[in-house]
């Protein structure tokens, strides 16, 4: 990166990146982020879940920009409302439900900030609150809301070997006209419309504030951040990321219960701490000069310069 051309944005995945696996912000990022702001460096949350998800964390650091959520299909301004969203064709979306819940999978559709389901699961139901999103609503049929509501994104849930088939299925239905992504979950995969990513959306952002793809830094560990990592000017995987997330990047940083996040940040946009300053040395306190100890002095010294000869 060039001295001209510093860092005015951070496109930032939110879980396996920003948090540890705890799902917490460690004191070291939260920091560093707060530094970041200071200095006017917009940093923009982009994550495959809701927006009411990072209220907390926004609410904390006091961010004041956009954010990319479900997987790139939706910006949200500052002021929590949408400014860009893709959704998916309805017919589609009728296709992926039949076909998945007749296989025995668990749908949610997304609906802005609300998540809709058939019928409740409890299981389902704790991983929202460990993701810190809301807990889906009870709705009946999907099929019968669809064509009323926007879709922004189905997920489908199973067991990591069924889905990894259910992937491989729905690709050869639905083709082009949508696309699926796994965000580093086994258990689940999405469903977006075409060609929607972080990427994409992030691009998009960098139109609504005329910025340059050569001053954006953009950090994540899965599948779903590589396109964004790809666009920015410098990309940058998390050390817990899988190799092909990392082989797309410019730089691999540490582990997210590393700091790896805090450690990019201080590597690429915070200016570096000037060395403490050192105590300047008290002055030596001065003595009444003698001629005896002016000469002793005068007599080490020239003992000092003069080299020794060796018979």
């Amino acid at each position: 990166m060039s001295q001209s051309e510093p860092i005015k944005l951070i496109a930032v995945d939110v879980d396996g990146t920003l948090l540890d696996s705890n799902h917490e912000l460690s004191p070291r990022g939260e920091a560093v982020l707060r530094k970041a702001i200071a200095q006017g460096v917009e940093v923009v949350l982009a994550t495959g879940k809701t927006r009411n998800s990072t209220v907390q964390l926004i609410e904390k650091l006091g961010l004041n920009a956009h954010g990319i959520y479900l997987q790139g299909v939706t910006i949200y301004d500052a002021d929590g409302k949408i400014q860009w969203q893709q959704t998916l064709d309805p017919a589609v979306a009728r296709q992926i439900i039949t076909f998945a819940e007749d296989r025995g999978f668990s749908m949610i559709a997304y609906n802005g900030t609300r998540m809709l389901m058939r019928s409740s699961n409890e299981k389902i139901y704790d991983g929202m609150v460990k993701y810190h999103e809301p807990l889906p609503e009870t709705v009946g049929s999907l099929q019968n809301i669809i064509n009323d509501l926007p879709i922004h994104k189905l997920i489908a849930l199973g067991e990591p070997a069924a889905i990894k088939a259910l992937r491989w299925q729905l690709n050869q239905q639905v083709g082009g006209r949508a696309r699926l992504v796994q965000a580093g979950v086994p258990e689940m995969v999405e469903i977006l419309p075409p060609n929607a990513s972080k990427g994409t959306a992030l691009r998009q952002l960098l139109k609504i504030l005329q910025l340059s793809a050569d001053s954006v830094l953009a950090i994540g560990d899965a599948e779903n951040d590589i396109e964004m990592i790809q666009l920015a000017r410098i990309g940058v995987a998390m050390g817990n990321a899988p190799q092909f997330v990392k082989d797309a990047a410019d730089d691999v940083t540490a582990s997210n219960d590393e700091d790896g996040f805090a450690q990019a940040l201080e590597k690429y946009v915070l200016p570096p701490e000037a060395p403490a300053a050192s105590k300047p040395a008290a002055p030596a306190k001065s003595e009444p000069s003698t001629g005896v100890k002016s000469a002793r002095a005068d007599e080490g010294k020239t003992k000092a310069e003069t080299p020794e000869t060796t018979p």
